[in-house]
């Protein structure tokens, strides 16, 4: 499954920290990132993704 994840995190960031997360303070970060450059929010969902179980 985190292939899947990863994959929509390449696409659309935010919505693969919320598959992950939920809608908590990481994913309103994530669209803050997103919304700033699109490669910190990759960077960042990649990260999220990665470290939680």
């Amino acid at each position: 499954m985190d292939v899947v994840r990863i994959l929509l995190a390449i696409l659309l960031p935010p919505l693969g920290v919320f598959l992950q997360v939920g809608l908590g303070l990481q994913f309103w970060l994530n669209i803050l990132l997103t919304l700033l450059g699109y490669v910190p929010g990759i960077i960042h969902a990649v990260y999220i993704i990665l470290t939680r179980d």
